[in-house]
């Protein structure tokens, strides 16, 4: 995993919001609640993301506590939180800047509030872990079960109805776009989801079911259904999805080109 310097990284941020504000003051009292107000970064993920998860039968006091624990306790979650963001402002045209994700990309917000959920989920806190799954999916439309293996560098791109079960795993330095699904097959227990491998790029709405393997820079058409592995650096399309070719980059998440060879 690349190592960020989460100090210039939020400082870039706090350049960002005020530059925002001069600009646009009717956006001063978002920029400031949520980064000019706040003393590090991890305070500016908790503040911005436990108000969107908060509703009537939940203490934002409770979800503000749980978020920094997660920060202060793992300090690795802020270096992959960083490490998306760099990913969603170098590969998304519509991203203007680091700070951009934050604010309002709900991909990116609903990848880190699960991996608050895993590190819960990793502490034997199952059923916190599973609530803020539950808070989640109603508010971002996003559901990754918290036992799920995320790496960092993930551009989770518009991300609605995108689902991940609890056994996938998803390496680092790929890109998913919308309705894509890391689902079972049935109801068999134990290892039943899909493992992602680094550089993989996922076309919109691509289904991908079972305990398959999505071999490094592979790319998977819009649309497809994939029910076994796709070998590394191969282009797979179709329902069920068949091998059209080589990709044509060594990692398509980079690339981020959904023409397929």
């Amino acid at each position: 995993m690349q190592v960020i310097d989460l100090d210039a990284h939020w400082g870039e941020m706090q350049m960002r919001a005020r530059e925002i504000v001069e600009r646009e003051p009717a956006l001063a009292t978002l920029l400031n609640e949520t980064v000019l107000d706040r003393d590090s970064f991890a305070e500016c993920l908790t503040f911005r993301l436990t108000r969107k998860l908060v509703n009537h039968a939940t203490s934002i006091d409770v979800l503000h506590a749980t978020f920094m624990e997660a920060f202060l306790h793992k300090p690795n979650i802020l270096q992959q939180v960083a490490c998306d963001m760099i990913a969603v402002n170098e590969r998304d045209p519509a991203c203007q800047d680091v700070l951009t994700p934050l604010l309002y990309f709900k991909g990116f917000q609903s990848l880190v509030c699960y991996r608050v959920g895993h590190y819960l989920w990793n502490e034997g806190r199952t059923e916190l872990a599973l609530y803020l799954q539950s808070l989640i999916s109603e508010t971002f439309s996003v559901d990754i079960h918290p036992a799920a293996q995320i790496g960092c560098g993930i551009l989770l791109d518009h991300a609605t109805g995108f689902v991940a079960g609890e056994t996938a795993v998803i390496e680092s330095d790929v890109s998913i776009l919308h309705e894509v699904t890391l689902g079972g097959t049935g109801k068999d227990r134990g290892d039943r989801h899909p493992k992602v491998r680094s550089g993989v790029l996922l076309g919109a709405g691509a289904k991908i079911l079972g305990n398959v393997e999505i071999g490094e820079g592979a790319k998977v058409g819009a649309g497809s259904v994939v029910l076994k592995d796709v070998p590394p650096h191969t282009s797979v399309a179709g329902v069920p999805a068949q091998i059209i070719g080589k990709a044509s980059e060594i990692s398509p998440a980079l690339g981020m080109c959904h023409e397929l060879d």
